[in-house]
């Protein structure tokens, strides 16, 4: 079963148009959602969650369509948002007490668990949490009813390395039963290139890709040649460069440059940026 599956996402404002957005994530995987600020990834979460109404295309969660008010599959849907939107003056312990009318399938003791593990006070106020305290409250309170499917907005934005990896881990945990998914936007893509199976890049409302992450490290490459040898490749190969003083830097579709030409990896963040480059 897929975890998610959008055809035609569609939604416009009078300065941005999210453009007919398709994609598949399987479950038990975990996809990056990639882009610049204002490409389009929080206006795809929003949507996902039925917060904005779509203008046009479809959404599937766990293999059923969401529809407006669909309170019960959106239980099995935990969300991180970029912002935490906890009560400020209430405790973890108290805020557990809320989630436990909240859902259906809250449960205490997993709820109790997370917050030992990620060191998170129980009787401190909320508006007291440094950034980091936020997200993992955050985090713990979207992990404690039981979901199917994780909804990161920017969950790993603002946090020091350690405390990122630290959540890294438990979300690679989390997939580890086949029937889980994560999708997760952020700014920082070497985050993801940790944890992702897949990676999609939104530029400006538009999907320019969506891949496995194994099968771009087979099919793009980077070279430094001349201005010349750049030149003499076919332009469907190139796809995106910078040229300096000493030659360019480029990144290529193996499959079609020249058996030979020296090449090194490509990661995923430098393939973004060079791609974002490119479309300008």
């Amino acid at each position: 079963m897929n975890a998610i599956e959008l055809k035609d996402l569609s939604k416009s404002y009078p300065d941005f148009t999210l453009d007919r957005l398709t994609l598949t994530l399987p479950s038990g995987c975990i996809m990056g959602l990639i882009g610049e600020n204002g490409a389009g990834k929080s206006t795809t979460m929003r949507l996902l969650l039925g917060v904005l109404r779509r203008d046009g295309g479809s959404v599937r969660l766990l293999g059923r369509e969401l529809r407006e008010d669909d309170r019960l599959l959106l239980e099995d849907v935990g969300v991180v948002p970029d912002e935490i939107g906890l009560p400020h003056s209430m405790t973890a312990r108290q805020i557990g007490k809320i989630m436990r009318n909240t859902y259906r399938n809250w449960d205490d003791s997993v709820y109790s668990d997370l917050l030992a593990r990620l060191s998170v006070p129980e009787k401190k106020p909320f508006n007291t949490f440094s950034l980091g305290m936020q997200k993992k409250l955050g985090i713990a309170v979207a992990l404690s009813h039981h979901p199917k499917l994780l909804l990161l907005d920017e969950a790993t934005s603002g946090l020091d390395p350690v405390v990122r990896d630290e959540l890294l881990d438990l979300f690679m945990e989390f997939t580890r039963d086949e029937t889980h998914a994560i999708l997760i936007s952020s700014h920082i893509v070497s985050d993801l290139e940790k944890i992702c199976d897949y990676v999609a890049f939104l530029h400006k409302g538009k999907l320019m890709l969506c891949e496995e992450k194994d099968r771009l490290r087979e099919q793009y490459a980077v070279v430094r040649i001349s201005a010349e040898q750049l030149a003499s490749l076919p332009p469907s190969a190139i796809v995106g460069r910078k040229e300096g003083p000493y030659g360019v830097e480029a990144i290529v579709r193996k499959d079609a440059v020249p058996a030979g030409l020296p090449s090194g990896p490509v990661d995923i963040e430098q393939l973004f940026i060079f791609m974002v480059k490119e479309a300008k």
